[in-house]
Parts: structure tokens; sequence; C-alpha cells
């Protein structure tokens, strides 16, 4: 019992060091949740979706959520390894760019040609939470509350567009 609790408020410090495998627990745990919270939500279209890894449909257009201990991040990314082919997809977005944040109601960055996580260019359109943490269960509420709208949001903008990126 002791240990358990010691655990608990180690785990509320927003700068405790968690080993890899304790942080991949506590990641796989947040997402396991956040999935099991929308799996009742239907997509746009009504039917069953896995909304952590929404499929665009179009292989090189990704909608990615991502959380680590200070930020909750949620992103449009293109990933085409041909930088020109990433323009014309991100030339097609901004040319839908007022029905985005109409239906986002609100505003994204955007930006082109910046590295990712592996030093990959990519394009992205996004917005971002600071101030949780995924490692502190007590930030979970707003870190879903966060990407539950916003995913839905895009689902429905995707709904209405996807067509016009296909054959891109």
């Amino acid at each position: 019992m002791k240990n358990q609790y010691i655990r608990q408020e180690i785990s509320n410090c927003a700068n405790f060091m968690f080993s890899k495998q304790e942080t991949s627990y506590l990641k796989q745990q947040f997402w396991t949740s956040f999935g099991q919270y929308m799996a009742p939500v239907p997509s746009a279209e009504g039917v069953k979706i896995n909304w952590i890894n929404y499929k665009t449909g179009i292989k090189d257009i990704h909608f990615k959520m991502q959380a680590d201990n200070t930020t909750a991040t949620i992103s449009i990314t293109m990933t085409h390894a041909d930088t020109s082919k990433q323009i014309e997809l991100y030339k097609r977005f901004m040319q839908v760019k007022i029905l985005l944040q109409d239906t986002l109601q609100e505003a994204w960055h955007w930006n082109l040609h910046v590295p990712d996580e592996n030093n990959k260019v990519v394009s992205n359109i996004y917005t971002s939470l600071t101030g949780v943490n995924i490692f502190k269960k007590d930030d979970w509420p707003a870190i879903i509350s966060f990407f539950k709208v916003r995913i839905i949001a895009l689902d429905v903008f995707w709904n209405e567009v996807k067509f016009s990126f296909e054959g891109l």
C-alpha cells in the first residue's frame, strides 16, 4: 500500500523520469483509455471507426495525435517523400482552409516542409494544448477532451473534402 501511494505521488510529479518500460506502459494505458472512451462515437458517416489510428484513405495524409510530458498535439501531416507532391497536398489544404477552420472552430498552425521527430521532411497543420502531461493521470481528462472534439471535427471535415485529394 505504501509503495502504491509513493508511486502515485511520483507519477503526479511532472519532472519525474520514468524508465522506458514505465513510459511505454503509461502511454499505452492512456491510448487504451482514449480508445475505449471514443469507441461508442461513430464517424461522420455513422460507422464504427478506430479514432486512434484514423485512416484518411490517402497514403501520404495522416491525422496524428501525440502527447508527452508538456504538450498534446493533433495534426494533419503530409508525408510524401517527394517535396513537390507535399506542396501539392499543402496547396490543396490551403484551398479548403476556410472550411477546415469553420469545422474546427479555431485556426491551426501551418508548416510547409519541416522536420518530423525522425528528421524526415513533412508538412503539417496542427494545434497543441500546453501545460498537460500524459504521465499524470489527473491531466488525462483535459487531453482526452482536447483530442476528442478535434478528431471528430477532422472526421467531419475529411468526410466533406476527401474526394478532392484522391488522385494526387
